[in-house]
């Protein structure tokens, strides 16, 4: 018995989002939230150094490779037929 599969397609697993400077900028938005300190000159200026500091220093992700794996399926079947 032989099973034929037209279109056959993985999806992708989607990994976690990694926000870097995720507690700085939630600290950031709560001070304007608490204190309506827009421009960041009264109390919010400790929280938005922070996150200037945090922004400047962190190293910005590196993109990984797409999986290949559709690619392959394709070409498995293509021969299979």
């Amino acid at each position: 018995m032989t099973i034929h599969i037209k279109n056959l397609k993985v999806r992708q697993r989607k990994a976690a989002v990694n926000v870097m400077c995720a507690p700085q900028l939630a600290s950031m938005l709560g001070c304007w939230a608490a204190s309506n300190d827009l421009k960041s000159v009264g109390q919010c200026k400790e929280a938005a150094e922070a996150l200037f500091h945090c922004m400047r220093t962190t190293p910005m992700p590196k993109k990984g490779h797409r999986p290949t794996i559709n690619y392959h399926l394709a070409r498995l079947g293509k021969q299979v037929q």
